[in-house]
């Protein structure tokens, strides 16, 4: 009788972009790079601001929950939450952060209302750095950029030509991370490398 050995499913998974790393890593020079960063953890965390569970998930994450003002984000990129609307927040952190991160907080929403969802499967993550990098995105972005506007520590929801994604500036050099769905990454992946063409090589 012959045992066949399961295969780990870790081993299978492949990234939108696996295919265009060493393409994305040529498209830009010293002034602006382009990066995928693969099976980040991300969670959609829904529960209301006014809640008393608010407090348990904050300890739940030893992060608190922005909610004091749109668009802003707590922690750093290794652990963030990121406030997308009134009631609404997503988490992102390393990649197989995602059990352990919803089982934490469905204890502590165990009495209220609120939900939690492990969304990491939906969209993968571009980095966006080097100092022409605002430049590149304002190509593609109708928000405001302009330091004065978005800083580090903010996100959006907007789009970047057509995809929809989501924009967090994570430090001043510029430097940005964009969620996108997994079905959009190849086509923002050729935005962004279009928009970069005229810094290649610098």
């Amino acid at each position: 009788m012959t045992v066949v050995s399961p295969r780990r499913t870790d081993t299978l998974r492949r990234s939108p972009l696996a295919d265009r790393a060493a393409e994305l890593a040529a498209g830009g020079g010293r002034d602006v790079r382009l990066a995928e960063e693969p099976f980040l953890t991300q969670v959609n965390l829904r529960v209301h601001p006014g809640s008393p569970a608010v407090a348990r998930v904050e300890h739940a994450l030893d992060l608190a929950l922005p909610h004091h003002e749109p668009n802003l984000v707590s922690g750093d990129e290794t652990a963030a939450a990121l406030w997308l609307g009134p009631d609404e927040w997503l988490l992102v952190g390393p990649d197989g952060r995602a059990p352990h991160l919803v089982a934490a907080l469905d204890e502590a929403l165990a009495d209220s209302l609120g939900s939690t969802v492990d969304v990491s499967a939906n969209r993968t993550a571009l980095r966006l750095s080097g100092r022409m990098s605002r430049e590149v995105l304002e190509k593609l972005c109708s928000i405001d950029l302009h330091p004065r506007a978005f800083t580090p520590g903010r996100c959006a929801q907007t789009m970047v030509g057509r995809a929809q994604v989501i924009l967090w500036q994570l430090s001043p050099e510029p430097e940005y991370r964009l969620l996108v769905r997994n079905s959009f990454a190849d086509y923002l992946a050729n935005v962004l490398l279009d928009a970069m063409a005229e810094f290649a090589g610098r």
